[in-house]
């Protein structure tokens, strides 16, 4: 077993089960990683999913001991950015960490405990949301080792904390505790060691009462604008209107009929 999956209500649980080698996750785990993504959205049942790891520990990167064994030929062809995924066509190929190519329709949030350093780390930016228990940490740890980013982190760390913070991480690759990534944006609630999942299951939770076409909405403008020039985003979020149409109107009825006034999510 290299993974756990648990459906809580609406919420699917995804741990790193490898406390042996403190989670690092070797090319087993990044396939089975990848896979329970991918049909956490293919599930319409499962609205949110968490990405946590056992034993207090996140992720510590990729398992050095299976890159020093060697990777051959054929596993450097399977992560070329471009290789189709047979069953998932429309999503490009798994990363070495498992599912840091995959753009997901839904949000996943990451709950931190213990390190999240190198591709540990890159899963934690893969997610839209990290909770971290104050005691946790990340970095680019695999700097001291010669072993690159190359599941997303150089892309996602500079849009999340800006260039000026990401290189200053990338370049030393020094720790960086709780309470600083929370100062710098990286992460996106502390919490008291231990609590980590529940904390990160009230918030999915939170979550999956939104009206969804509307959240996923406004989650995959704000995804997609970096790409694209001002006008161009501006054009691909109205598209949005089309969530409008199918939710925002039932929603704007029960707001004028008095539920959700002064900020009270109770009734929604």
């Amino acid at each position: 077993m290299t993974i756990q999956v648990e459906n809580r209500d609406e919420v699917r649980i995804v741990r790193i089960d490898r406390p042996e080698a403190r989670n690092a996750v070797n090319p087993a785990m990044a396939e089975d990683l990848f896979r329970a993504f991918v049909a956490f959205e293919r599930d319409d049942s499962a609205k949110v999913a968490i990405l946590t790891g056992v034993d207090g520990v996140f992720c510590s990167g990729f398992d050095l001991k299976a890159a020093s064994a060697g990777m051959d030929e054929t596993w450097y062809a399977e992560h070329e950015i471009g290789v189709s995924v047979e069953g998932f066509d429309a999503q490009p190929s798994k990363g070495p960490m498992g599912p840091t190519r995959l753009t997901l329709t839904k949000p996943v949030i990451a709950a931190i405990s213990g390190p999240a350093v190198a591709g540990g780390m890159e899963l934690a930016l893969w997610c839209d949301m990290r909770v971290m228990e104050r005691s946790a940490y990340m970095g680019v740890y695999c700097r001291r080792w010669g072993v690159p980013l190359i599941d997303g982190g150089t892309v996602r760390l500079p849009r999340i904390v800006g260039h000026g913070r990401a290189m200053d991480l990338i370049l030393t690759g020094r720790q960086v505790d709780a309470e600083e990534c929370l100062a710098i944006g990286l992460a996106s609630r502390l919490c008291p060691d231990g609590s980590a999942i529940e904390v990160a299951l009230e918030l999915a939770n939170q979550l999956a009462r939104f009206p969804q076409a509307c959240m996923r909405a406004d989650r995959s403008s704000a995804l997609a604008q970096w790409s694209l020039d001002v006008p161009m985003a501006l054009g691909n979020e109205w598209k949005s209107t089309d969530a409008f149409r199918s939710e925002g109107r039932a929603g704007a009825s029960r707001f004028a009929s008095g539920r959700g006034r002064s900020g009270d999510f109770s009734e929604i």
